[in-house]
C-alpha cells in the first residue's frame, strides 16, 4: 500500500520510520501541505496522511479522488479542516487520532498559565543579563483561584485534575457533564457564569459552528477585569481583534495561546529571516503580557508515539477491510 504523508517535519519522519516496520507500507514524505494546488502529488496513492493545517476542502477532495485516494488519515484529533460531505460524495473514508496523551496539552496549558503569572520567561532573560531585580515580576497564587474550563473531554478533564492539584476552585462548561469530575469537586455551570466568575479561563473545546469565536467582545464583556485567558485548542475559538481590544482595555490581563486563527502559513515553519505580514499576530506579539507558542502543546515523546502508532493502525484497519475504529463521519 502506498502512503503519502504531507506537511512532514523531521520529527514526523523520525517516528513513522521508527514504527513502520510492523506495517506493509511504502511511505513517501512531502514537506509541502496538501491543498488544491498540491493535490496532483497524490497520484498513485490510495492513502494520504495530513495534519491540522492541510486544506482538505471540496476542491482538494475532488482532485485526490480522481487520483485514486480512498482514505484520508488525520494524524491529529481535530477534523474541522476536512470537508466531510465532499469525502462522502467521493467515497473517501476519513480517520483520525482522537486522543494522544491528553496530559501533554493540559500540562502545556498550565505551563502557559504559570509562565504568564510568575513571568519566569522574563526572569530568565534578566538573570542572563546580570539583572537580579524583582521589579514588575510579581505574580499571584493560583491556590484558591477560580479556574474556568471550557470543554471537559479528555484534555479538558486532564486540565481540571491539574488545576485541582494546585488547590483551585474549578468551574466547567460542557454539553456533556462528567460525573467523575463532579465527584472530584469540579462544578458545572453555564458559560456566562464561568466567564463571570473565573480568574483564569482555559479553552479545551473542539472548533465547530457553535464554538467559533466563543471568545469575542460579548463574552469578554462578561469576564472579570484582569482575567488570564489560555487557548491550546483551536485558534478560531478566539476572535483575535476582540481579544486585542480586551488586552488594550486591560479587561484581559494575560493571554497565552498555542494556536492562532490564521496560523496555517505561519506555525511549524522557520520564518526568522522573513517579514511576517500578519498584522494581528504581530500586534499580539507586541504585548508584554501575551505569550505565544507555535502549536507545540501536543509535542511530547509520548504523544508522538501515540499519534504515529494510532495513525498506522487506522491505515492497517483500512487495508484489512476491518471496521475503522476512529472513522470520522458526517
Amino acid at each position: 500500500m502506498n502512503l503519502a504523508i504531507f506537511s512532514t517535519k523531521p520529527y514526523d519522519k523520525e517516528y513513522f520510520e521508527k514504527f513502520k516496520k510492523e506495517y506493509n507500507l511504502k511511505i513517501t514524505y512531502y514537506e509541502t501541505s496538501l491543498q488544491p494546488n498540491t493535490a496532483k502529488l497524490t497520484k498513485d496513492f490510495e492513502v494520504v496522511c495530513v495534519f491540522v493545517n492541510d486544506t482538505i476542502d471540496k476542491k482538494t477532495i475532488n482532485s485526490i479522488a480522481k487520483n485514486g485516494v480512498k482514505l484520508i488519515a488525520l494524524r491529529c484529533a481535530g477534523f474541522n479542516n476536512v470537508d466531510l460531505e465532499a469525502c462522502e460524495k467521493n467515497n473517501i473514508k476519513v480517520v483520525r487520532v482522537p486522543a494522544y496523551s491528553p496530559e501533554a496539552v493540559a500540562e502545556h496549558a498550565m505551563a502557559l498559565i504559570l509562565t504568564l503569572n510568575r513571568k519566569t520567561h522574563k526572569a530568565y532573560n534578566r538573570v542572563r543579563e546580570g539583572n537580579f531585580s524583582l521589579t514588575n515580576l510579581i505574580g499571584f497564587n493560583l491556590n484558591k483561584k477560580v479556574v474556568g474550563v471550557v470543554g471537559t473531554g479528555k484534555i479538558g478533564a486532564a486540565f481540571c485534575n491539574i488545576a485541582k492539584g494546585f488547590g483551585c476552585e474549578v468551574l466547567a462548561y460542557d454539553i456533556n457533564k462528567s460525573e467523575q469530575l463532579e465527584e472530584k469537586g469540579v462544578q458545572y455551570v453555564s458559560l456566562d457564569e464561568l466567564f463571570n466568575k473565573s480568574d483564569v479561563i482555559s479553552l479545551h473545546c473542539p472548533l465547530n459552528e457553535h464554538t467559533k469565536h466563543i471568545v469575542d467582545k460579548n463574552s469578554i464583556a462578561k469576564m472579570k477585569k484582569g482575567v488570564l485567558l489560555v487557548n491550546t485548542s483551536r485558534g478560531a475559538l478566539i476572535n483575535t481583534k476582540d481579544v486585542i481590544a480586551g488586552l488594550k482595555s486591560k479587561k484581559i490581563a494575560f493571554l497565552g495561546i498555542d494556536v492562532y486563527e490564521q496560523e496555517e502559513n505561519l506555525f511549524f515553519n522557520d520564518l526568522s529571516e522573513s517579514i511576517i505580514k500578519d498584522d494581528l499576530l504581530m500586534r499580539l506579539n507586541s504585548f508584554p503580557n501575551v505569550l505565544i507558542t507555535s502549536h507545540q502543546a501536543f509535542f511530547t515523546k509520548e504523544a508522538m508515539t501515540e499519534i504515529t502508532t494510532t495513525t498506522l493502525n487506522n491505515i492497517q484497519e483500512f487495508i484489512n477491510n476491518e471496521e475503522l475504529t476512529n472513522e470520522v463521519k458526517l
